[in-house]
């Protein structure tokens, strides 16, 4: 029977030549849900998404997905598993259209294989799929805009698009909105519950209106250590909370006014 978690770690720390970045760091998450890891600057929300996809190897401490053992392998092969990161920057081929660039994600299919020298007849097959995708994330009418064309916002959706077409089972977004115009944050928002349908998604967010948005968990880091969890509402009136994440009044947590 699958465990209620599909992402479980126990004690993850991370140290820097004794500096110590991530700290005896428990987390598990519940499968199917929207859960969030916020804290303020140097907290370690960034080095624990690492250390979950595999591009930093922990100092201590497990990591189980889908109750397996993932602490020793790669970032590849952990994603071939189903768990798939996108990043705090945006990461897209500027020169490739919006559709070439869903279609070299989809490529994965072939078992690693990224065909760029291929015919472009056979790398047609991925058309109708990589459309569906663009679909999703609302950016059919750009499909054949080269993608260092797109403003922002849209490159952030994309980069989501390459990302489902990992066809991940969990799915871990770092900063989805960072620097983003308040209608990109909405569009954001609003792309991310439509593709969470189905899966587990993991977000570090700074954006607090967000996170009250989004997340059914939410886990509070501070200097490495976890400080608090649970739904928005809970971690909002922590005073813990309040003073380590804004070091504000309480009213400002609850308005989600960001940091």
């Amino acid at each position: 029977m699958a465990s209620d978690y599909i992402l479980e770690t126990e004690g993850l720390t991370k140290e820097f030549r004794g500096f110590v970045a991530v700290s005896d760091v428990s987390l598990k998450v519940a499968r199917g849900s929207i859960h969030g890891l916020i804290g303020p600057n140097g907290a370690g929300k960034t080095t624990c998404f690492n250390l979950l996809t595999k591009f930093l190897p922990p100092t201590r401490g497990t990591i189980h997905y889908e109750g397996r053992d993932i602490t020793g392998m790669k970032p590849a092969e952990v994603a071939r598993l189903g768990l798939v990161r996108s990043f705090q920057i945006s990461a897209v081929f500027p020169h490739l259209s919006v559709l070439e660039n869903v279609r070299v994600a989809l490529q994965r299919q072939r078992g690693g294989s990224f065909d760029f020298w291929r015919t472009e007849s056979l790398l047609k097959q991925y058309d109708e799929r990589a459309m569906a995708l663009l679909e999703d994330v609302g950016l059919t009418p750009w499909a054949r805009l080269t993608a260092g064309e797109l403003p922002y916002g849209r490159k952030r959706a994309l980069e989501i698009a390459t990302t489902l077409a990992m066809d991940p089972q969990m799915m871990l977004l770092d900063e989805p909105t960072a620097g983003m115009a308040h209608d990109d944050v909405d569009r954001i928002v609003a792309l991310v519950k439509r593709v969470s349908a189905g899966r587990t998604v993991l977000l570090v967010e700074h954006n607090l209106k967000v996170v009250a948005g989004l997340c059914d968990t939410i886990t509070v880091l501070t200097r490495g250590r976890v400080l608090a969890e649970g739904d928005y509402g809970t971690v909002a009136k922590n005073p813990e909370v309040i003073a380590a994440y804004l070091g504000t009044e309480a009213h400002t947590v609850t308005e989600g006014v960001p940091a």
